[in-house]
């Protein structure tokens, strides 16, 4: 008899969630937060950087170590129509990615192991420029769409640096232009509303600075070197 109760009080209790999701009836949290013109947030979150590489010869692939960054900023949020906002998502990115060559790139020299491995250390200030999409509001709940474009600068870059990998030196673009596509879901609780969201982000320019020797075994046979990255967020408004 007793499990019989607690089954039909689980089963009661999904049904009343199920329905406050969906009832017309449920009480509407923050109802009137996206008629504002304008309004602000802040957002903390998780990243994953990667590279995607082009080659000129057909040479192993350089592989990329991924570990997990993290990013925090401001939100600005334009209200353009009922379904259309414009946001403005300034932030500082924190990354580390480890490249690791194959020995076939210095065939012909003498290397040792570190020279197989280079570490990336990025610290990106990002400007993404977006266009969000919602879908109508379903009681408390509001997914969305969202794409567009950004830049950064690397303040790690390196760029400037007159050392290059024969003197263990990385060097990328201080500079860098992406476009970025995601999608997310707005939940309106009691006292704000809370977003998490998922995007990529894929670089349009070539990022690498070459060494000064032609066919340096970092730098030779890379083609193009474009940064590619996953960001989670959670927002807050």
């Amino acid at each position: 008899m007793k499990k019989l109760i607690i089954v039909l009080l689980t089963v009661c209790s999904f049904n009343t969630a199920f329905g406050q999701l969906f009832s017309k009836e449920k009480i509407i949290n923050l109802e009137n937060m996206d008629k504002k013109v304008l309004s602000w947030g802040y957002f903390l979150g998780f990243n994953s950087y990667d590279f995607k590489f082009e080659y000129e010869e057909d040479l192993r692939d350089i592989l990329v170590d991924r570990s997990a960054g993290f990013q925090l900023g401001l939100t600005g949020d334009l209200r353009i129509n009922e379904h259309i906002n414009l946001r403005f998502e300034p932030g500082v990115y924190f990354t580390t990615r480890n490249l690791r060559y194959d020995e076939s790139y210095f065939d012909g020299t003498d290397f040792n192991d570190s020279d197989l491995l280079r570490e990336v250390k990025s610290t990106y200030v990002h400007f993404p420029l977006l266009l969000k999409f919602s879908t109508k509001r379903i009681n408390n709940f509001r997914p969305f769409i969202v794409g567009g474009v950004s830049t950064s600068i690397n303040l790690s870059s390196n760029e400037k640096n007159p050392d290059d990998n024969n003197a263990g030196q990385f060097r990328m673009t201080t500079n860098s232009y992406y476009y970025e596509l995601g999608f997310g879901i707005d939940l309106y609780l009691l006292y704000f509303k809370f977003t998490p969201s998922i995007r990529g982000v894929f670089a349009l320019n070539d990022e690498i600075i070459r060494d000064r020797d032609p066919n340096s075994p970092w730098t030779g046979n890379i083609h193009s070197m474009k940064t590619r990255g996953i960001f989670i967020n959670f927002t807050f408004r």
